[in-house]
């Protein structure tokens, strides 16, 4: 039970007079205007009213005279007759324009009932549909209340004998309509109300000494009996749903709220209740002091006084009293057009408009009523926008007044809606950093935190040692429900030392490389740090052990150097890592991995003979820095059994053919090591014979450069000729080596004499004897050549002279031609033929057929073409060679012309097969003409 005494008042309503719209005179009905009025009156309603609702945006009055009144928005008052002698109750629904009232056609106790349709006329008036009387039995007797369902096919009437009748049917046609007594008692009925449930109507009927409810959607109509105390007449009404659409009843020491099948809650509103009223969430009650029975209400219309009566507005889900007002004899309090209206005897009509929402708000303000603030804006259903500017002005509040905890509960309630920044300024004084860490950690409880939150919340934790919320606000069970950055609050949990909880949030949430910063360079936890890593999926262990491998391997290096071996061969994590290790294994890039064993070069020859045995296919950095690891411990090795294995290694390793696309760098590293052997055997892969030949002069191994000319001459023919050079440079006696040389040079015709002898010239230990033999031999095969050639010649000018005289007889001589036979088809010949001075003779059918052109002899025309394209080929080489010789002339660079030349193919040998196979095997003259170019061009 709430006593309302203990209620705030408040004046949430304004009153005021209705007043006569202009151009009215404000007269009563059926009176006569007042003259010269021009000012606007109050609106005055005809006297006698004994009745009032309201709906469908009129009020309604019935008054002593058997009339009906409507009094629109528009204050036009209308009327008609709608009864002969009273009006005593009206139902005016609120969904459909439809009237019943009761009333009375004829003295004494014979009440009717007719329902009105408005929207249809009857001679200017609205039609009735239905009348019929109002009796319970066979005995008349006074109708004491009256209530209509809204879907109209309910209609209770409630009697002074106990009696309440229920017509059940379409209630504007007597056709489907049936009444039945539904209730009989012992008390005049105060009360009736319909209620909606789903598919279920109860019916609420109270006396002036109990409640009861009935189904009446079924057919038995069960009957609850709710309660032992009734209400006076016109003290009962039914709640909205934010109600839970509650039946009250009215008593003179509580009211009360029901439920179709309980009672419900009720407060102590003392005071003799006259009316009861639902508005819009709020109750109305129209009470006086003075106490008075409510049977004394059905003995004697006229013990009405004109006592003041005081009109209550209460909310009851805020426990408040909204307005509170005195009036003077009120008749009815109706609601209509979202306004209260206050009908008193004396035909006034007082409006009481409720205030806006804000106005309400800020008169509670003003009186620091925060929480009620809270409740009312709850109730009228603000948005969260206004909500939270009510909890920011309530905390700044309790934030003036000291109470620094009760204002951050309500800084919390503006999550979301107020900028924390607001909040958090205000609490960053030491003495409130516990109020702080409240706010922040609802903030992060959202997900409404940003990092600088994150590191504030963290920091206040440490301030406050307060390791358990520390864990708490860490150690979320899953990913979803953290509420804050994880990086964060790593950061800031390491700067303030808490290197566990930082760990932990590390592993936790899969940021590698947090937790292995905070091993390796706080915690100093190296073996640690190794094993997350081992367990870790192959991509983030590569990229992990990239980046923190040098400073594991200068403090393990024996365990760093297995795990690198085993990321780059076939890599599973262990078993309580993150990885998959069913899924195929996977093998990084051991190159990149080489930089880490940069100061310890035992772990790098370990892992990189492992590497080159277990992988073949390895990349070639890793090969060649094995070479140049291999090679430094042989050139600084000083025991000659652990040099002499080194060097096998090394030769090992270069005839592994991995360094056949790398041939220059390997070289670089056996001669930046003087490591001769590997030097000479990549020289010898590369075929570069030169630089053989050169390295064995520079040690002056006479042997071993007639040797490499020996195995390598065939390739590069001027080997030998270098072998020449150099010993005609030495002093010392060479004559072996020297004779060696030249009887190669000799068999394979490399060298003219003439170069030979001036080559030789330059070695003062070089007598004529060394190359005796040599010239004696060319001399004679130079004797042999010119005779050769000498024959040739000979025989060309003989065949020459025998063409010439061949041409002089042809020209000055008759031909006498002799042939018989066709020289195409050999058959006899047969005129007409043709004739050829080269003796061949043809039909001349054959000759049409067979021939390419009328002034050749078809059986000599290929060997004449020939003979033709020699003689052009050899004028277009003489043009050449003129052209050649006149640049080779005027040019300062004589060896540039020659190189162009041969660059566009005009030195390219024209071979013409008119001497038999062994002439080509002796070389001309000429050719040898040209080789003596060739090599002094070389010397120059």
């Amino acid at each position: 039970m709430a006593a309302y005494l203990q209620w705030r008042r408040f004046v949430f309503f304004d009153k005021e007079l209705v007043k006569e719209p202009l151009g009215n005179d404000g007269a009563a009905p059926g009176t006569a205007p007042a003259s010269g009025s021009t000012v606007s009156k109050f609106l005055c309603l005809p006297p006698g009213i004994t009745v009032c609702d309201s709906g469908r945006g009129s009020l309604v009055f019935g008054d002593m005279e058997g009339q009906i009144w409507f009094l629109p928005r528009s204050l036009q008052l209308t009327g008609f007759q709608a009864y002969k002698l009273r009006v005593t109750h009206l139902y005016q629904l609120k969904q459909h324009n439809i009237l019943a009232s009761v009333g009375e056609d004829e003295e004494g106790i014979n009440p009717l009932v007719k329902i009105w349709n408005l929207e249809k006329r009857d001679g200017g008036n609205p039609l009735c549909t239905r009348i019929f009387p109002a009796i319970p039995g066979t005995e008349p007797t006074v109708v004491s209340c009256l209530t209509v369902h809204e879907n109209l096919n309910f209609m209770a009437i409630g009697f002074t004998d106990g009696s309440v009748t229920l017509n059940k049917g379409d209630i504007t046609r007597d056709r489907h309509s049936k009444t039945q007594i539904l209730h009989k008692g012992n008390y005049p009925v105060t009360g009736l109300a319909f209620r909606q449930a789903g598919k279920t109507t109860h019916l609420f009927v109270v006396t002036t000494e109990n409640v009861q409810s009935y189904i009446v959607s079924g057919k038995d109509y069960p009957r609850v009996e709710l309660d032992t105390h009734g209400c006076g007449l016109r003290c009962s009404a039914l709640s909205d749903p934010s109600q839970d659409l509650q039946f009250i009843v009215a008593g003179d020491e509580c009211v009360y709220l029901y439920q179709p099948d309980e009672r419900g809650p009720c407060f102590a509103f003392e005071g003799h209740k006259l009316i009861a009223h639902w508005f819009r969430g709020y109750l109305v009650i129209v009470s006086r002091d003075r106490k008075v029975s409510p049977k004394s209400e059905f003995t004697s219309r006229d013990s009405q006084s004109s006592d003041k009566q005081i009109l209550n507005i209460y909310d009851l889900c805020n426990k408040f009293i909204a307005y509170s007002a005195v009036f003077e004899d009120i008749v009815d309090v109706l609601a209509e057009w979202g306004s209260l209206y206050v009908l008193t005897r004396d035909g006034r009509v007082h409006a009481l408009q409720e205030k806006d929402t804000q106005t309400k708000l800020e008169m509670l303000f003003k009186k620091n009523l925060f929480e009620m603030a809270i409740n009312l804006a709850k109730s009228q259903h603000l948005d969260s926008d206004g909500l939270a500017q009510i909890f920011m002005q309530y905390g700044d509040h309790l934030y003036s007044k000291g109470n620094h905890d009760g204002a951050v509960q309500q800084y919390i309630r503006t999550i979301g809606k107020l900028e924390p920044s607001y909040v958090i300024r205000k609490f960053l004084d030491a003495q409130r950093i516990h109020n702080l860490t409240a706010y922040l950690q609802t903030l992060h409880r959202q997900s409404l935190a940003n990092a600088d939150h994150t590191t504030l919340l963290l920091n206040c934790y440490t301030k406050l040692k307060d390791s358990s919320k520390l864990e708490e606000f860490i150690k979320t069970k899953s990913e979803s429900e953290v509420h804050f950055d994880v990086e964060t609050a790593i950061k800031v949990l390491r700067q303030a030392g808490y290197y566990s909880h930082a760990l932990y949030l590390a592993e936790n949430h899969a940021h590698h490389e947090w937790y292995l910063k905070i091993q390796l360079e706080d915690i100093k936890n190296y073996q640690e740090a190794l094993r997350y890593i081992g367990k870790l999926p192959f991509e983030q262990a590569e990229s992990n052990m990239k980046r923190y491998g040098k400073i594991l391997m200068h403090h393990i290096p024996e365990q760093t150097t297995h795990l690198l071996k085993g990321l780059c061969t076939d890599y599973r994590p262990s078993p309580e890592g993150r990885g998959d290790r069913d899924a195929p294994g996977c093998r990084a890039n051991s190159e990149e991995f080489i930089p880490i064993f940069a100061n310890n070069p035992r772990e790098l020859k370990a892992f990189l003979e492992h590497m080159s045995e277990v992988q073949p296919d390895s990349p070639q950095g890793i090969y060649d820095t094995l070479l140049e690891l291999r090679l430094q411990n042989w050139a600084h090795e000083k025991d000659l059994q652990i040099k002499e294995k080194l060097h096998a290694e090394a030769i090992s390793l270069l005839k592994s053919g991995r360094f056949c696309d790398v041939f220059d760098k390997a070289l670089v590293l056996c001669q930046m090591h003087d490591f001769q052997d590997g030097v000479l055997y990549l020289y010898e892969q590369g075929k570069l014979f030169q630089q053989i030949m050169h390295y064995h002069m520079q040690h002056e191994q006479y042997r071993q450069v007639i040797t490499v000319c020996e195995r390598h001459g065939e390739q590069d023919p001027s080997l030998w000729e270098q072998a020449l050079s150099y010993f005609a440079r030495k002093e010392e006696d060479c004559k072996e080596y020297v004779a060696a040389v030249l009887k190669h040079i000799e068999s394979k015709n490399l060298m003219p004499p003439l170069l030979v002898v001036q080559t030789l010239a330059h070695n003062s230990t070089a007598t004529l004897s060394v190359i005796r033999d040599y010239l004696v031999q060319k001399l004679q095969k130079q004797s042999q050549q010119i005779a050769q050639d000498e024959l040739r010649v000979r025989r060309y000018r003989e065949e020459t002279t025998r063409i010439r005289q061949e041409i002089q007889e042809l020209k000055a001589s008759p031909k006498i031609f002799q042939k018989t036979k066709c020289s195409i088809c050999n058959s006899a010949l047969e005129l007409p033929s043709v004739h050829f001075l080269c003796g061949h003779s043809f039909h001349q059918h054959c000759f049409e057929s067979y021939s390419e052109s009328d002034a050749d002899c078809p059986t000599c025309l290929p060997e004449n073409r020939k003979v033709m394209d020699m003689i052009r080929a050899q004028e277009q080489k003489r043009d050449l060679h003129d052209q050649f010789q006149h640049q080779l002339k005027c040019s300062n660079d004589s060896f540039s012309v020659i190189a162009d030349y041969f660059g566009r193919g005009v030195f390219n040998k024209l071979t013409l097969l008119t001497d038999p196979p062994t002439a080509r095997l002796t070389p001309s003259l000429e050719a040898g003409l040209q080789r003596d170019l060739l090599m002094h061009s070389k010397r120059g």
